[in-house]
């Protein structure tokens, strides 16, 4: 299978979507050139890294690169929030170190997930290291819609390898700028956790589950209608529905089960 076809195949699985109701290596900027050997460690399908990235056995440390267009950048907080939900759930005495940098738009009107991985193949700088401990993310936080967008469906993000995921901060903005909605960190913060929670493998996408909590209907999210991997953390007025006061919805039990049997906290 091409990774082009396995990026299509793990965005099913894999994408965050709202329905809105109503409403490489490149020395000169100081990183590694990466051999191809070390970049097929990262271009894996969704979930497959689960466990590296819930335990210290191979990975004690990891670098989260996020890279966005100036201007889409993420809210501090926001990345904060990211920091201690790894931190709660992620083996990693080794630290967790996060690097942000921004580029140039590339000038597309939308993105789909092969036009981000085209891009993360020319931008990304950090790849995973077994012999250094060290395992990566690549995220990037988009200028411009998902091109899944249509009528009052959009994507605000989606993770479709198996240490990538893309944010479509420009949409985030804009639905969180509306009246009714979450402010922007909530629904920043929601929709960057619930990413990650795919690449942990969440719902039974390459972490097992324990007992059944498999919202079959919604693909691979949780059938628990307060938990992060709930599907309407990406539909309707679901994603405001779920933050409720400001609050960024939790794992719920049977997930935290699942990750804590696959190496996690």
């Amino acid at each position: 299978m091409t990774v082009k076809n396995m990026v299509s195949r793990a965005l099913l699985a894999a994408l965050f979507t709202m329905v809105v109701v109503g409403c490489s290596g490149d020395d000169e900027e100081g990183g590694m050139v990466a051999s191809e050997q070390s970049k097929v460690l990262n271009r894996e399908k969704t979930g497959s890294s689960a466990y590296d990235l819930l335990s210290a056995e191979t990975y004690s440390k990891i670098v989260l690169e996020f890279i966005y267009v100036e201007g889409y950048e993420p809210a501090a907080q926001s990345v904060e929030n990211l920091k201690s939900f790894i931190e709660a759930r992620m083996h990693k005495p080794g630290g967790i170190v996060i690097e942000e940098r921004w580029i140039d738009s590339p000038g597309l009107s939308e993105y789909s997930v092969n036009d981000v991985f085209e891009l993360e193949k020319e931008e990304r700088m950090r790849y995973s290291d077994k012999e250094e401990g060290e395992i990566t993310v690549f995220a990037f936080f988009a200028d411009q819609a998902s091109d899944k967008n249509e009528g009052n469906k959009v994507t605000l993000g989606a993770a479709y390898l198996n240490t990538s995921f893309v944010i479509y901060e420009s949409t985030i903005r804009e639905v969180s700028g509306r009246a009714g909605t979450s402010g922007r960190i909530s629904m920043e913060s929601t929709v960057l956790q619930h990413e990650f929670g795919h690449l942990l493998g969440l719902v039974d996408l390459g972490t097992p589950m324990q007992e059944d909590h498999l919202d079959e209907e919604n693909g691979h999210h949780c059938d628990n209608e307060d938990c992060l991997m709930y599907y309407q953390a990406e539909s309707g007025g679901g994603i405001s529905g779920l933050i409720n006061g400001g609050s960024i919805p939790q794992l719920h039990a049977q997930c935290l089960a699942d990750l804590r049997a696959n190496g996690g906290k």
